[in-house]
């Protein structure tokens, strides 16, 4: 199995339009960007796509995706399936008889939304909704999919988590866990325990005083990541730019947060500092683990980051 990762950005993306926070800046002097979190698993001539955000377009162009089999929506805001019109093509060129309509699955919750904005897809041939509900396995293709239940706040009410079971390069059965956007996983199904690989959000580097949107942070993911115990490795996607870093006068602007208690090294007072770039992220999250004696690798993942299982 194969995992793209077509993007690993936040809602908006990262930097931001007429963003001069510190973050921002410091992605455009190392000319870097996350689109939106979005991600492809193959499996020999089968594709699976998970969310379907603004971004679809481009990034299904630049990592050559010549084919869709099923796409996976998490949940019902824009960044997460938006992008379900690019499919379209897939249709276009081909001769009509060889095209099949694309399954999109999705919850109840998140259908009623994405159906009000697609129906004409539906109509016209390009996908077709199919509802799932958390807790069951569903197969597609070469996939057996278990979605599970996650809060990620009152308007995505239809947030799911995704397990996809397939097989690596060897042919041995493999999991992995995607979490999509979340706060918590209430009652969390012991099927997702003992992963082999985890894609976990981290919106920010430190849980704030007041988690508004629903999302998880690097401080909170630590205790997921050693429930969950994955086997292998661990990627963080969807990472943002709400993080205040010390002496920034953007600090004021709406969309940074205050920090609850900051992470810090054991006994030590000051926190760890606010990373910016793909390096200071990743240089940062082996620090915190070291530091703190976590036993699972993390990977920082960036965007047309091709992983082979």
């Amino acid at each position: 199995m194969d995992i793209t990762f077509l993007g690993t950005g936040s809602a908006w993306g990262v930097p931001e339009i007429n963003c001069d926070c510190a973050i921002c800046c410091e992605m455009r002097a190392q000319q870097e960007r996350r689109d939106r979190t979005s991600i492809l698993l193959s499996e020999e001539d089968a594709t699976l796509l998970i969310d379907c955000g603004p971004d679809a377009k481009e990034q299904l162009t630049r990592n050559n995706v010549t084919k869709i089999d099923a796409v996976l929506i998490s949940h019902e805001h824009n960044d997460h399936y938006i992008g379900l019109d690019e499919l379209f093509v897939y249709k276009r060129v081909l001769p009509k008889e060889d095209f099949s309509p694309i399954p999109v699955y999705l919850t109840h919750e998140t259908h009623e939304v994405v159906e009000a904005r697609f129906a004409y897809l539906e109509k016209l041939g390009v996908i077709y909704f199919v509802e799932i509900e958390p807790g069951k396995w569903f197969e597609q293709g070469p996939f057996r999919i278990f979605p599970f239940k996650t809060d990620h706040g009152n308007f995505a009410r239809g947030s799911v988590g995704f397990m996809i079971q397939g097989r690596d390069c060897s042919g041995n059965k493999m999991k992995v866990l995607y979490t999509s956007d979340f706060a918590e996983i209430p009652d969390m199904p012991s099927e997702l325990v003992g992963c082999d690989v985890l894609i976990m959000q981290s919106f920010w580097l430190n849980e704030p005083v007041d988690n508004r949107p629903s999302h998880m942070s690097f401080q909170n993911a630590i205790p997921y990541i050693k429930r969950l115990k994955p086997r292998k490795e661990t990627f963080l996607v969807h990472m943002g730019d709400a993080d205040r870093v010390p002496g920034d006068p953007a600090n004021h602007m709406a969309k940074k947060y205050e920090p609850k208690d900051p992470l810090r090294p054991p006994h030590g007072k000051h926190p760890y500092p606010i990373p910016g770039s793909q390096a200071q992220w990743q240089k940062t999250v082996d620090q915190i683990l070291s530091d703190h004696n976590v036993p699972h690798a993390v990977t920082v993942a960036y965007d047309n980051l091709m992983v082979r299982i």
